[in-house]
């Protein structure tokens, strides 16, 4: 089989802002295709329950986005989350079997939204090769961002990478389908070489990426990230080069 056949990678969907929440396929963990209560149940991410789509889950994820933001993730509790929204604690624990869940929930929606930026570097029309550097910038600073920007959420996501999290791998895999779009096309038009298996070429981009976005790796490199992530993408454009 031809190296540049593969499957292709999981459609994400774009994401709409609700009170900073992304709806996006990342921060849900599935479609948001309408179904039965039953099926979205059997559906749903590990640690959550009930139906996928209902407005009390939607609630309470909004309230914990906002507790985050301010208070952060570990001095926050279900009892918090419950009193600002008027509702019981034994009623959250019918959407969501822990803290823990929640904060997967919110964790999710923050990385669906530099997902989302990464899709709109993708969706450019310019060389596979000039998307792929745009897409180290666009992470770096994306991921800068947050940091700078967001500290509160920035450490839930060091909490969902140190304790790895679902999100963190649903992060990680939609990054690896747009980079193999961009490898795939770039394969096709004669811009990148096609000897080295496809899936094999990906995964080492994906890795090199880490760089952008680790949140350890941030707080290390924070003076001097986008240069960093520059030099990282022409090593990785040189190499790819046919």
């Amino acid at each position: 089989m031809d190296a540049d056949r593969q499957t292709a990678h999981p459609r994400i969907v774009p994401p709409t802002s609700r009170v900073g929440f992304e709806r996006t396929n990342l921060a849900y963990g599935g479609s948001m295709t309408k179904k039965s209560d039953t099926k979205a149940a059997s559906d749903s991410p590990p640690g959550r329950r009930g139906p996928a789509e209902h407005e009390r889950r939607e609630q309470i994820v909004n309230a914990a986005n906002e507790h985050f933001r301010r208070y952060g993730y570990s001095k926050t509790t279900v009892a918090d989350l419950a009193r600002a929204i008027g509702l019981s604690t034994a009623y959250i624990y019918k959407f969501f079997d822990s803290k823990q869940a929640i904060g997967e929930a919110v964790s999710a929606a923050a990385l669906g939204g530099i997902i989302a930026e990464l899709q709109k570097v993708v969706g450019q029309k310019k060389s596979a090769a000039e998307r792929l550097r745009a897409m180290y910038q666009r992470l770096t600073r994306e991921s800068a961002a947050l940091f700078f920007n967001e500290r509160k959420l920035h450490e839930i996501v060091i909490t969902a990478c140190s304790e790895a999290w679902r999100p963190i791998s649903d992060y990680e895999d939609a990054m690896l389908g747009l980079i193999r779009e961009l490898v795939a096309e770039g394969r096709e038009k004669g811009e990148f070489e096609r000897k080295t298996p496809i899936e094999e070429t990906c995964r080492a981009i994906l890795q090199t990426m880490e760089l952008c976005w680790s949140p350890r790796l941030l707080e290390r490199h924070l003076d001097d990230l986008e240069e960093r992530a520059a030099a990282m993408a022409n090593l990785v454009l040189r190499s790819l080069a046919p």
